[in-house]
């Protein structure tokens, strides 16, 4: 066992370092994600009769996937990945290409699929961390290969089919197709990303998330190997992205360039991620609901929405560092702890 994994497991063991998940604290976690993976598998019930707020619930999910995977990479290890489409759109045309030209079966090519965002995603991290890059020098190396591949879905028409995209035909004879039964695969799918995230924060993996996210001078001083857990992060929440992106190919049925830009997909799940809470558990999640029934209602002033996003991010990053979630708890909390002092 390795200098640096040895230690945070024997300390996790005896003497939980500050800041790991308790175990009373992980059951209340367990508890909030079945109360809101019950809630949301009511919404059915509500506007399943109709195919369209169906679809917006259904988009609701993957971007709530697509949060929580940029949670992992973001709020675990301050990398700030702004790649969330290219990564998702190289899951998505990796695996309709392989299952429609190749015939080989789509489930299987949404697992290479995710391989390799996985690798992609490690990749950018190992890059970052081999040439010392922080967080902003990180994001301009990720958006310049969300647009390089952007240019590549545009250039390469015979393969992807240029600006007007590809239809998918792989999944066309499932129940993938069908009105509501592709909403609870992406619950299931959102609900197994944040268990696995929460299992993850437990692990001596968490710790050393936390360590590096808080100090990474510190962190690795006390004999952490940053650059490890630095490339666990980005591969891992890269493979995440390419399967969700993997999944909605074969659940759309059709894909294009404007799928997986930076502005219809990265701007929107970051300001997702920082209204519910960076590094949060369930921050995504609420994210993801708020702006997607935002979104609905706002749906006819999509240009405005557009501006109204890019100033939304600024006052959040601002305003509400922690999340406009955090931040309305821990005032209740001041509330509540001024209201017990008073005589």
């Amino acid at each position: 066992m390795t200098a640096d994994e040895r230690p945070v497991s024997e300390q996790s063991a005896n003497h939980p370092p500050p800041g790991t998940i308790s175990r009373e604290s992980s059951r209340r976690t367990f508890l909030a994600i079945a109360a809101a993976g019950l809630a949301l598998a009511l919404v059915p019930i509500w506007i399943g009769g109709s195919r369209t707020l169906m679809g917006v619930a259904i988009t609701g999910l993957l971007f709530a996937s697509y949060a929580i995977a940029f949670n992992l990479i973001f709020g675990s290890t301050n990398q700030l990945f702004l790649a969330v489409g290219a990564l998702a759109g190289v899951g998505a045309y990796t695996s309709a290409i392989i299952s429609d030209r190749l015939g080989v079966p789509f489930p299987l090519t949404m697992v290479l699929a995710s391989g390799l965002s996985m690798f992609i995603g490690g990749a950018f991290s190992w890059i970052a961390v081999r040439r010392s890059l922080g967080i902003i020098f990180t994001g301009i190396i990720t958006l310049t290969f969300s647009l390089a591949f952007d240019n590549l879905l545009l250039g390469q028409r015979g393969l992807t089919g240029g600006e007007t995209g590809i239809v998918v035909d792989a999944g066309s004879d499932t129940f993938l197709r069908n009105q509501i039964p592709p909403y609870y695969v992406f619950l299931i799918l959102v609900l197994i990303y944040l268990i696995g995230y929460v299992l993850l924060h437990r692990s001596h993996i968490g710790w050393a998330f936390r360590a590096l996210r808080d100090d990474e001078i510190a962190a690795e001083l006390t004999g952490i190997n940053v650059a490890r857990y630095r490339i666990y992060a980005g591969a891992i929440g890269g493979g995440m992205l390419g399967f969700a992106g993997a999944l909605w190919a074969h659940v759309e049925g059709f894909i294009s360039p404007a799928t997986f830009t930076f502005v219809h997909v990265d701007v929107p799940a970051l300001v997702m991620l920082v209204f519910g809470g960076i590094g949060t558990v369930l921050g995504p999640v609420v994210g993801a609901a708020v702006f997607t029934y935002l979104g609905e209602v706002l749906a006819s002033y999509s240009q405005l929405r557009l501006i109204a996003d890019g100033i939304l991010l600024i006052v959040l990053f601002l305003a509400f560092p922690q999340g406009v979630i955090r931040a309305l708890g821990l005032r209740l909390n001041q509330l509540r702890a001024s209201r017990k002092a008073a005589p």
